[in-house]
């Protein structure tokens, strides 16, 4: 087992480390959300902070009941007992992998690129990731038409694999897969006898209230489980909580069953005085439900902004469609890795390389997170909340300016066609 300390975690360690040494650093590297907490989940928070309990280990019934809700408003009706709530999606992710293989381990599918923890945890307990590429111009769900001849090819040399992950929206990419992309790879789960994890964590932050979200759950219900949380569409990612909806059938029944096993030897519970603050949110009274729409309208707005200014500078990138990231190519670099560096080092612009995301190292691609942009403080954050036209606000025009600037220096640095010159061999293509 090889597993270091997550990309992302490291890359905000080293933020905070060069901005102590004094260095002036555009924060693009971390994913978070990058507001300030809402005033009436902190008061629903400090009401129950002398709940000192254990609890349930699948959580408390208000919480199953007010995600249940959540579920069930979007179209997926939810029974309370068929949700688990866990310290983070992050750690309920972790328990289910282990829970799906608790008789029998067996690897997962995951889309290139993808969100860094999802090989690694699978690489912890021994399950072996089979990486398949998006279909282009999407993110967060590997392509239909290459899933079954890896699954194949993998059973074929003894592997056992029993489920496939997808992200809507994604992380990395900021892109939403498609509905089409969506039912097929549902068609092909019962085909090839896959359970589908669907991380939903950013389903509220789709730039588009009214674009088309089709989950797995809606079209294969009984073979789905759906996780998320708060961290990103409430801004509250170090309360650590989050959900899990397991699938209506006898097996959703029975992982049940092995997740609260292994949920209660990892973490017993989620803490108490977070479960009933999360659960006042699940049930989206006005006041939450305008500070999601809020926050909608500014992730999609800057992070759109900042995609414009790749693309001024001539690098490929699609348009964000949802949470706030962005995944460009900038050609004239030897790797993602160089990319990365070079943008560091040498213009202050913190990013993470493609290659922490699954992606072929050689590529010269990265993730750009943008949503660290709205201000240093919670004065700032709130004013960019609020701005009818938070992209003339000082402190994120001058963000925009440091950008613009850094991709125009790093345009005159590069070698042209470097990258075209030099074909990938098989040893730098990821397998």
């Amino acid at each position: 087992m090889h597993v270091t300390l997550s990309a992302t975690l490291a890359a905000n360690e080293d933020l905070d480390r060069r901005r102590r040494a004094g260095q002036r650093v555009l924060p693009l590297g971390f994913g978070e959300a990058g507001l300030p907490v809402h005033p009436a989940l902190r008061a629903r928070l400090a009401e129950a902070s002398g709940d000192n309990r254990y609890g349930q280990v699948a959580g408390s019934p208000a919480l199953r009941e007010a995600a249940a809700g959540y579920w069930s408003r979007r179209g997926l009706p939810t029974e309370p007992d068929l949700v688990v709530a866990g310290p983070g999606s992050k750690a309920l992710l972790f328990g289910l992998l282990l829970a799906i293989g608790a008789d029998r381990p067996g690897d997962i599918v995951l889309p290139r690129p993808s969100w860094v923890s999802y090989a690694a945890q699978a690489e912890i307990i021994g399950v072996r990731p089979i990486m398949v590429a998006a279909p282009p111009g999407e993110g967060g769900a590997p392509d239909p038409d290459l899933v079954a001849s890896a699954v194949l090819h993998a059973r074929a040399q003894g592997r056992t694999v029993r489920s496939m992950l997808v992200t809507l929206p994604d992380n990395p990419t900021g892109r939403l897969a498609r509905p089409g992309t969506i039912r097929r790879l549902a068609e092909l789960a019962r085909e090839l006898d896959l359970v589908i994890i669907s991380d939903e964590i950013y389903r509220d932050l789709v730039h588009d209230p009214v674009a088309e979200f089709l989950s797995p759950a809606d079209v294969a219900p009984e073979r789905t489980i759906i996780t998320s949380g708060l961290s990103k569409s409430l801004a509250v990612g170090g309360w650590r909580i989050g959900v899990t909806r397991l699938n209506h059938a006898p097996a959703g029944w029975a992982l049940r069953d092995r997740l609260l096993a292994v949920s209660s030897e990892i973490w017993s519970s989620p803490a108490a005085p977070v479960q009933h603050a999360a659960a006042y949110a699940l049930a989206e009274p006005a006041e939450l439900a305008e500070r999601v729409r809020r926050s909608r309208r500014l992730h999609g707005i800057v992070a759109r902004a900042v995609a414009d200014r790749f693309t001024k500078a001539g690098a490929s990138v699609h348009a964000p469609q949802g949470g706030f990231y962005l995944y460009p190519e900038i050609s004239g670099f030897e790797s993602a890795a160089e990319l990365a560096h070079t943008l560091i080092e040498q213009h202050g612009v913190a990013v993470l390389p493609g290659s922490a995301f699954g992606d072929n190292p050689r590529a010269p691609r990265i993730r750009v997170a943008t949503s660290l942009l709205y201000g240093e403080g919670q004065e700032q954050r709130l004013a960019a909340l609020h701005a009818e036209d938070p992209l003339a606000l000082p402190w994120i025009n001058e963000s925009l300016i440091h950008l613009e600037s850094a991709l125009t220096g790093l345009a005159s640095g590069r070698a042209p066609n470097r990258l075209r010159m030099g074909a990938l061999t098989p040893a730098h293509a990821t397998p």
